[in-house]
């Protein structure tokens, strides 16, 4: 059945949630409890909000709460990261302050994708652009991240410390100071302005070219659009690339590199064959 277009979608929200959470768990009594679940005493306690304020909020009056106080209740309602999303949606309009989470490895299910892939290379960065996973392909064509320690394997190192990979870029300026600008927005997107102030504090030390570029407060995304690599065995190779999202880990993004032409892709194929050869 349809809810009517003034419906407490908010309050309904509070009330399911509050319902299924068992009070036995947070070592409350089980007696005279009419309704499963938590009562609203109980979640505003635990959210440190008035009772009788929750109570309204369930009750769709007392205008729009804060983000505090919705990530309070969100915490007191042991919500995960989409329902919490949801709350604010429902609340205030608008997903909640993105918070930056530590970089994990990538799912088994996520690998599979990357790996079928045979001729495209493709990666999985961070946020902060650390290269998290990656393809054979990406392995024979791009950079072979398994030899290098983790902290090595970031995008931005790479592109300003290593020589290797600079030789590799035809015009190395205009690919560094896209690299930058797509990196400052991502950072500030995922909430990780102050945890990327390291790197770029180091990065700044060790390269003048990035200290200014970094001065320019330019911002860019990633999106989808062309490469083209300089690869020291086969040559020049052009490539097409598209940026996806990860879905439910928005410190994550995955890029695909395609094979611009028939003839790139043979040079991609060849490039494989000849790693896998030995």
């Amino acid at each position: 059945m349809d809810l009517p277009a003034n419906a407490n979608l908010l309050g309904a929200y509070l009330r399911d949630r509050r319902s299924r959470l068992d009070p036995a768990a947070f070592g409350l009594p089980l007696a005279r409890r009419r309704t499963p679940g938590l009562r609203r005493e109980e979640v505003a306690q635990r959210a440190h909000v008035s009772a009788t304020w929750y109570t309204w909020l369930e009750q769709g009056r007392g205008g729009a709460p804060s983000a505090d106080a919705l990530e309070r209740i969100a915490s007191a309602l042991l919500l995960t990261e989409v329902e919490r999303e949801h709350l604010f949606l429902l609340a205030l309009g608008h997903p909640p302050e993105v918070r930056q989470r530590e970089a994990g490895g990538v799912s088994p299910r996520l690998q599979r994708v990357l790996d079928a892939l045979e001729w495209s290379p493709a990666m999985v960065k961070t946020a902060t652009w650390d290269v998290v996973a990656w393809n054979r392909a990406a392995t024979a064509v791009l950079t072979d991240y398994a030899t290098l320690p983790p902290e090595r394997r970031n995008v931005l190192r790479m592109m300003f410390c290593d020589p290797r990979v600079r030789a590799a870029q035809p015009d190395w300026e205009s690919a560094a100071r896209f690299v930058v600008a797509v990196f400052r927005a991502d950072a500030v997107r995922a909430g990780a302005s102050a945890s990327v102030q390291s790197l770029v504090d180091e990065l700044s030390r060790q390269s003048p070219e990035f200290a200014a570029m970094w001065r320019d407060h330019d911002v860019r995304q990633f999106g989808e659009g062309s490469k083209h690599l300089i690869h020291p065995h086969a040559g020049p190779i052009a490539l097409e690339y598209s940026a996806f999202a990860v879905d439910g880990r928005p410190d994550l993004g995955m890029v695909v590199y395609t094979p611009a032409t028939p003839a790139d892709a043979a040079q991609v194929w060849a490039l494989i064959r000849a790693r896998e050869a030995g």
